[in-house]
């Protein structure tokens, strides 16, 4: 992925107002972030816990994404899979539900998905951040296909949030 600054990122939120994208928080260490090892950004909102947000390169444009934990929250103790880059956490997954672009959004429609709770899918997938207790699932492909098919879920997601209703 390419670097984003702060104002590529504010403008590619999708399901979000443009005075909430003006207000909602980016990350300060942009510049410090692993880009050459990231197929999207995700960050967790310091100031609200249970919000987080997720930016896509899709078509050669930053897609961002407003995101809320859901009501049922992260799962504490169970072993749960990441829908996005399938890595299995103890305690580490969370339902993440981004309400839909445009007029659906407006009238409260929503999609949700199981996440990393942090975010941080291409690390996990390339061995660069440990996800701790709990042993990984042993997978035939390599590296390369499990990027590929994470990029194909994390897109896959991006578009069920902006399609038309």
């Amino acid at each position: 992925m390419e670097p984003l600054t702060e104002q590529e990122i504010r403008a590619a939120f999708v399901n979000c107002s443009k005075g909430e994208a003006k207000r909602l928080s980016v990350p300060r260490d942009l510049a410090d972030r692993p880009w050459e090892d990231l197929d999207h950004l995700g960050w967790r909102d310091p100031q609200a816990p249970d919000r987080a947000y997720l930016v896509a390169v899709l078509d050669g444009r930053p897609t961002a994404l407003v995101l809320r934990n859901s009501a049922a929250g992260s799962w504490q103790t169970r072993r749960s899979m990441c829908s996005m880059c399938l890595t299995v956490h103890t305690g580490g997954v969370s339902l993440l539900v981004a309400p839909r672009a445009g007029r659906a959004g407006q009238q409260g429609n929503s999609v949700g998905a199981y996440m990393c709770d942090d975010l941080a899918c291409s690390l996990y997938v390339r061995g660069k951040k440990d996800v701790g207790t709990g042993a990984r699932l042993h997978e035939t492909l390599t590296v390369d296909e499990k990027i590929r098919r994470t990029v194909t879920n994390v897109a896959a997601f991006v578009a069920k949030v902006t399609a038309a209703v």
